[in-house]
């Protein structure tokens, strides 16, 4: 929203990945930062042999745990530690998913993270209530991975406003509770 100062997620997307009766998980989408998932393999001496996603940009996740790293992805293989969050789109956290792409078998389409936006039993629902938050629900697969891994990362906040028909400067910064 509009009100929006934490310089963490001002003008961000983040796409929950993770939401239960413990707290929220979830994975900015288009922050990078300076670094590359080639730089980042040579960082964790892994070899990665194609050019198109060793240019990729890594992705500002969120603030926490920056060092650790965070894979969504189309549903590819059987990594150590992945959870489904739909059927086409999945979150990994283990190194085997950086080791599969490092080997050319990587999954279809990916983004990677350092970092998560993390939220505690009940704050993401008292930050909505509070108009922090705009909130948008993709209306299908399709469309969520559209966002995640082909809109280009510039692009992504401007992209879901306009699927939700609305312009920032037209929002306030104060809820309304009828």
């Amino acid at each position: 929203m509009p009100g929006m100062t934490d310089p963490h997620f001002s003008r961000t997307v983040s796409y929950i990945c993770a939401h239960n009766h413990d707290g929220a998980l979830g994975i900015v989408l288009n922050r990078p930062i300076d670094m590359d998932i080639g730089k980042l393999f040579g960082e964790i001496a892994l070899e990665i042999h194609l050019p198109e996603l060793a240019e990729q940009p890594v992705m500002y996740g969120g603030p926490v745990q920056r060092e650790r790293g965070f894979v969504l992805h189309t549903p590819h293989g059987d990594f150590n530690s992945t959870i489904e969050i739909n059927p086409g789109i999945s979150l990994t956290t283990s190194k085997d998913i950086l080791e599969s792409i490092s080997n050319q078998n990587p999954p279809e389409k990916l983004l990677v993270a350092l970092g998560y936006a993390g939220w505690t039993s009940g704050q993401i629902e008292d930050e909505i209530s509070r108009n922090t938050w705009l909130n948008w629900a993709s209306p299908d697969i399709a469309t969520a991975q559209q966002l995640i891994f082909d809109v280009p990362h510039s692009q992504k906040f401007d992209w879901v406003m306009s699927r939700m028909g609305l312009n920032l400067a037209n929002l306030s910064e104060t809820a309304g509770h009828a």
